[in-house]
């Protein structure tokens, strides 16, 4: 399976800040928008990923994100004219995919929480038909919303409906089999004038191919496109690090974890970064020259052991004692 992330858009939502920058460039917390749905799909098992921008704003990506070696994995670049919907990246991503299934990301949508990698990796294994995450919201007039039979069988999907049939909406991830680029060339744009996904995901849903998976109160999905919901992400982030310790979203973290990288590399990355508190986390993780030193999931990733309480506070005491060298 292959990886698209949608990092297109002209960012209308965030002017005057986007003007003159791509909006998945700009910060959560302490890492770049772009490096949170970049490690959601290394969760998800997927090394080789196209990232689509807007156009004359791919050296930007390169120059930060290369080409993806430092994280063991395979980036493509492409860029999208103009936001025409967000089917369109299976368009233009049709001759990277090559036939192949893939997972969509929207890039400025976050995911975190219990045992998340375990069901992307999942959706990875269905080779037939879609998938779908929803998640509760407290507006689902403000998105693509799910609508269920007395049985909970997923009859319909609703574009920011009026009368919301229920309050789950459809997030930015998408599971799709090959046959999606070939579906989403059939389509008709939509009164905006766009190819729409749900409209994508409406269509295996009628051949009945659309499998539904709930994100429950276990995970946060967060969407960073408006100032509001930027600050909120950032808070978050802030909020689950400091309190663990542990970084939300790090695409060298998921890497070193998965085994894709080896610690010369892992050591690289942390250099690079060597006067911040991240760099310094890195390294802490390529001192220890043990993935599963501190014990913890990925992100809910959940392929890693768990270590005593002990140890776990011996390899916090020694970081801290390593950063404090630092400062």
């Amino acid at each position: 399976m292959k990886g698209i992330i949608l990092a297109g858009g002209t960012g209308s939502r965030l002017w005057p800040i986007t003007h003159a920058t791509n909006k998945q460039l700009l910060p959560v917390w302490d890492k770049p928008m772009i490096f949170y749905p970049l490690s959601t799909l290394m969760l998800a098992g997927i090394r080789d990923i196209l990232i689509i921008t807007a156009t004359g704003q791919t050296s930007a990506f390169m120059s930060l994100l290369g080409d993806g070696s430092q994280f063991g994995v395979r980036l493509s670049y492409a860029e999208q004219d103009k936001p025409n919907g967000i089917a369109e990246a299976l368009l233009i991503g049709r001759d990277f995919l090559d036939g192949s299934s893939c997972a969509l990301i929207l890039g400025d949508n976050l995911f975190h929480g219990d045992n998340l990698g375990a069901r992307l990796q999942a959706a990875t294994r269905r080779h037939d038909g879609a998938t779908v995450f929803v998640h509760a919201v407290r507006d689902p007039e403000r998105y693509g919303v799910m609508a269920f039979d007395g049985d909970g069988n997923p009859l319909d999907i609703i574009e920011k409906p009026s009368h919301p049939p229920s309050n789950l909406a459809v997030t930015g991830l998408y599971f799709f089999d090959g046959t999606a680029p070939e579906r989403a060339s059939a389509l008709l744009p939509s009164h905006r004038g766009e190819l729409e996904i749900t409209d994508l995901n409406r269509a295996y849903l009628e051949d009945g191919m659309l499998n539904v998976e709930m994100l429950g109160r276990g995970c946060a999905w967060l969407d960073t496109g408006t100032p509001a919901s930027l600050l909120q992400a950032a808070q978050f982030v802030c909020s689950v690090e400091e309190r663990q310790g542990l970084k939300i979203g790090s695409p060298e973290e998921t890497a070193w974890r998965l085994g894709w990288i080896a610690r010369d590399e892992m050591t690289r990355s942390a250099g690079f970064n060597a006067n911040s508190e991240y760099g310094r986390y890195l390294d802490d993780m390529a001192r220890a020259n043990d993935r599963n030193a501190i014990g913890v999931e990925v992100d809910g990733l959940g392929a890693f052991g768990f270590v005593t309480a002990r140890e776990k506070q011996a390899f916090y005491s020694s970081s801290h004692n390593r950063r404090a060298g630092h400062e």
